[in-house]
């Protein structure tokens, strides 16, 4: 079969020309030619459009693929305006709750027909977070999605660059701009009451790192629930999120001679506590009972498998794509806090105290 060439009326080249020819570009009118389609289908099939019907979808992409055909991005976002990407900020992916909003939000991007950009900052300061806007700016995006999971070092609460549309998550930030976050404060008022409704006089604190946003709500719910149900508040015992911390809080933990029940602020950190529970003798929940926060997939495998905080990270990806769409297609910033609701998920790690303990 010969080859096409630039144009369909272009005449042959003579005998003596050169084998190497020009190819013509496959177009996406080819393709609608070829799947039965208006060439406004396959542009909605190209861009993501959640309104084609499945199987108009898969016969469009039949055809793309027997063809060739790939949609030119470049050409697609010069004229309608769009790049259908969204920029991603946050300061770190070493923790779980980052990883799998991380997750979340691309897989709802997807749904929606947007890729991500992602952008690690190198540091939780108001610079880095105006650079980093800068150059996401530069690779095209169409507006922001923010994890602000950490406080500034810099200044007492974040600054955002004026007229982007952009939502945060996890922050402070919810009177000057749009915020999701899961209900902090709610899952742990779940976790103190289920302890002590379980007949534990207090409950100690295995709380994150003091720069954390999430980790200064749990303890500051931890203790307004201790205080509100007239019981004493433990000194906290710090971690920074990770396993190898629980394990030494836990070693702490083991020798306090009053302590029978832990709320620990993730799962991670309850992991190493449960590791350092069992190295000094202390039976769980016997001894001493555990709720986490978090509900890692891992969690139910736990010996003996914890119980912990529910949180919907899928839901929180959704409404924060959601939210920034929103804000791209009618143009117009919003703010407040939209609270993903938590839920107690009762296992193996909790149970009344012992009898005189």
């Amino acid at each position: 079969m010969a080859e096409p060439v630039d144009s369909e009326d272009s005449p042959s080249p003579p005998a003596a020309a050169p084998a190497a020819r020009r190819v013509r570009r496959v177009s996406m009118a080819d393709v609608a030619r070829l799947a039965g389609v208006s060439s406004q289908t396959v542009s909605r099939v190209s861009n993501g459009h959640p309104t084609v019907v499945e199987a108009t979808r898969l016969q469009v992409l039949a055809a793309m693929k027997e063809l060739g055909y790939r949609p030119n991005s470049a050409a697609r976002a010069l004229k309608s305006g769009e790049f259908r990407t969204l920029g991603v900020i946050l300061f770190t992916l070493s923790t779980t709750g980052n990883v799998r909003t991380l997750e979340a939000i691309a897989s709802s991007a997807a749904h929606e027909g947007y890729a991500v950009t992602l952008l690690p900052v190198a540091a939780p300061t108001q610079d880095e977070v105006r650079g980093a806007f800068t150059r996401l700016g530069e690779l095209a995006v169409d507006a922001f999605i923010v994890i602000m999971e950490v406080h500034l070092l810099d200044t007492a609460t974040v600054s955002l660059p004026p007229g982007v549309q952009v939502v945060v998550a996890d922050s402070d930030a919810g009177d000057r701009y749009s915020v999701v976050d899961t209900d902090q404060a709610g899952g742990t008022r779940e976790a103190v009451r289920h302890l002590l409704d379980l007949g534990h006089r207090t409950v100690w604190h295995l709380a994150g790192p003091e720069e954390s946003f999430a980790a200064q709500r749990r303890a500051d719910a931890w203790r307004a629930t201790l205080t509100e149900a007239g019981r004493e508040s433990p000194p906290p015992v710090r971690g920074d999120w990770s396993a190898e911390s629980g394990y030494r809080a836990g070693l702490r933990l083991a020798d306090e001679p009053g302590c029978t029940a832990v709320f620990t602020a993730n799962d991670q950190m309850a992991l190493g506590l449960l590791h350092a529970l069992h190295e000094k003798g202390r039976a769980v929940p016997g001894d001493i009972s555990v709720v986490g926060f978090d509900d890692i997939p891992e969690a139910a495998s736990f010996i003996p498998p914890l119980t912990t905080i529910h949180q919907d990270f899928a839901q929180v990806g959704r409404l924060l794509v959601e939210g920034v769409l929103r804000q791209l297609r009618t143009d117009a910033p919003e703010r407040g806090t939209t609270l993903v609701p938590t839920r107690l998920v009762v296992r193996s790690t909790t149970a009344p105290p012992r009898p005189g303990s």
